[in-house]
């Protein structure tokens, strides 16, 4: 095979990357590299396949998660997710028994409720977010102190 058809394959998928920024189609860019050099060097055709095939399995099978996990070691959770473990102060008194209560987590107000089952805590207590049941956050103290 001519190597320059591995060459425009390799531009092609590197394009590809490029364009995605996906990180879906550099592992077969690293094979027909291999692939490209096997063929300068004057490799068979089914070499050339083998090689394509291999490199490409081996960089996506070993490096793909060790870069997927460095790419995604600083993302911060977002949406609602984002609210487990942040800290509130309640801004209307909360009271499971009558099913009332709200906090104020980054100035948002949200329905909130004590994460003990008969908690109630008064207004402008300090408390954390320990995680969310349907539209509501179960919340407790900071510190661990009980609850009123």
């Amino acid at each position: 095979m001519n190597p320059i058809i591995w060459l425009i394959i390799l531009v092609v998928l590197l394009f590809i990357e490029i364009i995605t920024l996906g990180l879906s189609t550099i592992w077969f860019a690293g094979g027909a590299l291999a692939a490209f050099i096997a063929a300068l060097a004057g490799g068979g055709l089914a070499l050339q396949v083998i090689l394509f095939l291999a490199v490409s399995l081996v960089l996506l099978l070993f490096t793909r998660p060790v870069v997927m996990r460095y790419l995604n070691a600083n993302k911060t959770a977002t949406n609602v997710d984002s609210l487990i473990g942040a800290q509130a102060i309640v801004s209307k008194p909360i009271n499971n028994l009558l099913g009332q209560g709200e906090v104020l987590v980054n100035g948002n107000p949200w329905s909130a409720r004590s994460a003990e089952e008969n908690g109630a805590i008064e207004k402008d207590a300090v408390v954390h977010v320990v995680r969310i049941d349907g539209v509501k956050l179960i919340v407790e103290r900071r510190g661990g102190e009980p609850n009123v």
